[in-house]
């Protein structure tokens, strides 16, 4: 674990949206990277695919750069009452 330096601004930044969306600054500043991580990676996804794209990875074992560069969770499949 290393420590990275941020703006007191986007520290505030993170606090907010953290306790907004009940999570730590941590977890915060960890959900804006691995959205941002996958943005770049994928430009073609937008936001809500990106949010389904990692609870896929998290159901599947979880986040790690291998899955976003060789290739993403499948989708899945839809039953037939509509329910994944």
């Amino acid at each position: 674990m290393g420590i990275v330096k941020i703006s007191d601004q986007m520290h505030e930044n993170l606090r907010v949206a953290g306790t907004a969306l009940s999570r730590s600054i941590n977890a915060q500043a960890e959900h804006w990277m691995r959205v941002g991580m996958l943005t770049e990676m994928h430009p073609e996804l937008d936001h809500r695919e990106i949010c389904q794209l990692l609870v896929r990875a998290e159901l599947a074992g979880g986040f790690d750069i291998g899955m976003a560069v060789n290739g993403l969770p499948a989708k899945p499949r839809a039953v037939a009452n509509g329910k994944h």
